[in-house]
């Protein structure tokens, strides 16, 4: 783990692969970190430089007072990326980690060579689902990061999954459980303000999106509403919840990164 010096604190990342490769960078779902992509590294480290990070507000990076906006992780994003000396990067996130994508694409697109979108959608949820949970996990502190842990199983993954691989599923979950409740609900609020729907056409880099067939957060409509706003984009769906990436493992990583070696 390393940790790079923000204004108002420090970001952690980690970086694995060959250092002369392309870099990748890989944003986490919100109540995860940097660790829900360990099932990818083997595949895609040995043809990547990979960049994984803990979202502001996530596992070892900044906690600062809330609300959070996509724009401001968008930028923490710019701001690791010039501190590192990148230039350009294929960039992955997963459902939060998407929001943030489609704000790259939307605003910083010179920055990316490819971006792949996964779990997400323009716009997620409503106002009142993220107000909610803001104030549950401000009230109830740390034990209610606790509660979401065991509510959010069923959310995240399906229940064949969920049952067949209970300890990695108990892994990415206790990640929740261990998650900031100031930085979960500035993160919330991130996403609650987040609204892509009118700016999905101003995305020009190579995309794909990727859907779960059960996942009832972010669906396959999500999905296929933002492959029809942005030009030229792939879509493919697996047979998961919101977590395709651990859910399917090998066969998410492999149709990703014949996406990214084609661009």
């Amino acid at each position: 783990m390393a940790h790079l010096q923000l204004a108002d604190g420090v970001l952690n990342y980690q970086l694995d692969g060959p250092a002369d490769a392309p870099v990748l960078v890989l944003s986490n779902s919100l109540g995860t970190d940097l660790g829900m992509w360990d099932a990818q590294m083997p595949l895609w480290a040995e043809q990547f430089r990979v960049l994984r990070y803990d979202t502001r507000g996530h596992g070892a990076s900044l906690v600062t007072e809330g609300p959070y906006s996509i724009e401001q992780l968008g930028r923490d994003v710019l701001a690791l990326l010039d501190g590192l000396d990148i230039a350009k990067a294929h960039f992955v996130g997963l459902s939060m980690g998407g929001l943030i994508g489609q704000w790259l694409g939307i605003n910083a697109g010179e920055r990316l060579r490819s971006l792949t979108l996964c779990n997400t959608a323009a716009k997620i949820a409503n106002d009142e689902v993220w107000n909610t949970r803001i104030d549950t996990v401000l009230k109830g502190g740390q034990q209610a990061m606790v509660d979401l842990r065991d509510a959010s199983i069923a959310r995240w993954f399906t229940p064949g999954f969920a049952q067949a691989q209970a300890a990695e599923a108990q892994r990415i979950c206790q990640m929740l459980a261990q998650t900031s409740p100031q930085g979960y609900a500035g993160n919330c609020a991130a996403v609650r303000d987040a609204d892509f729907r009118e700016q999905l056409g101003r995305i020009q880099v190579p995309t794909l999106i990727v859907a779960g067939t059960e996942d009832v957060v972010t669906t396959p409509a999500h999905g296929q509403f933002m492959q029809t706003g942005i030009a030229g984009a792939e879509y493919v769906e697996f047979p998961a919840a919101h977590l395709s990436n651990v859910e399917i493992g090998e066969a998410f990583s492999r149709r990703v990164l014949a996406f990214l070696l084609a661009h």
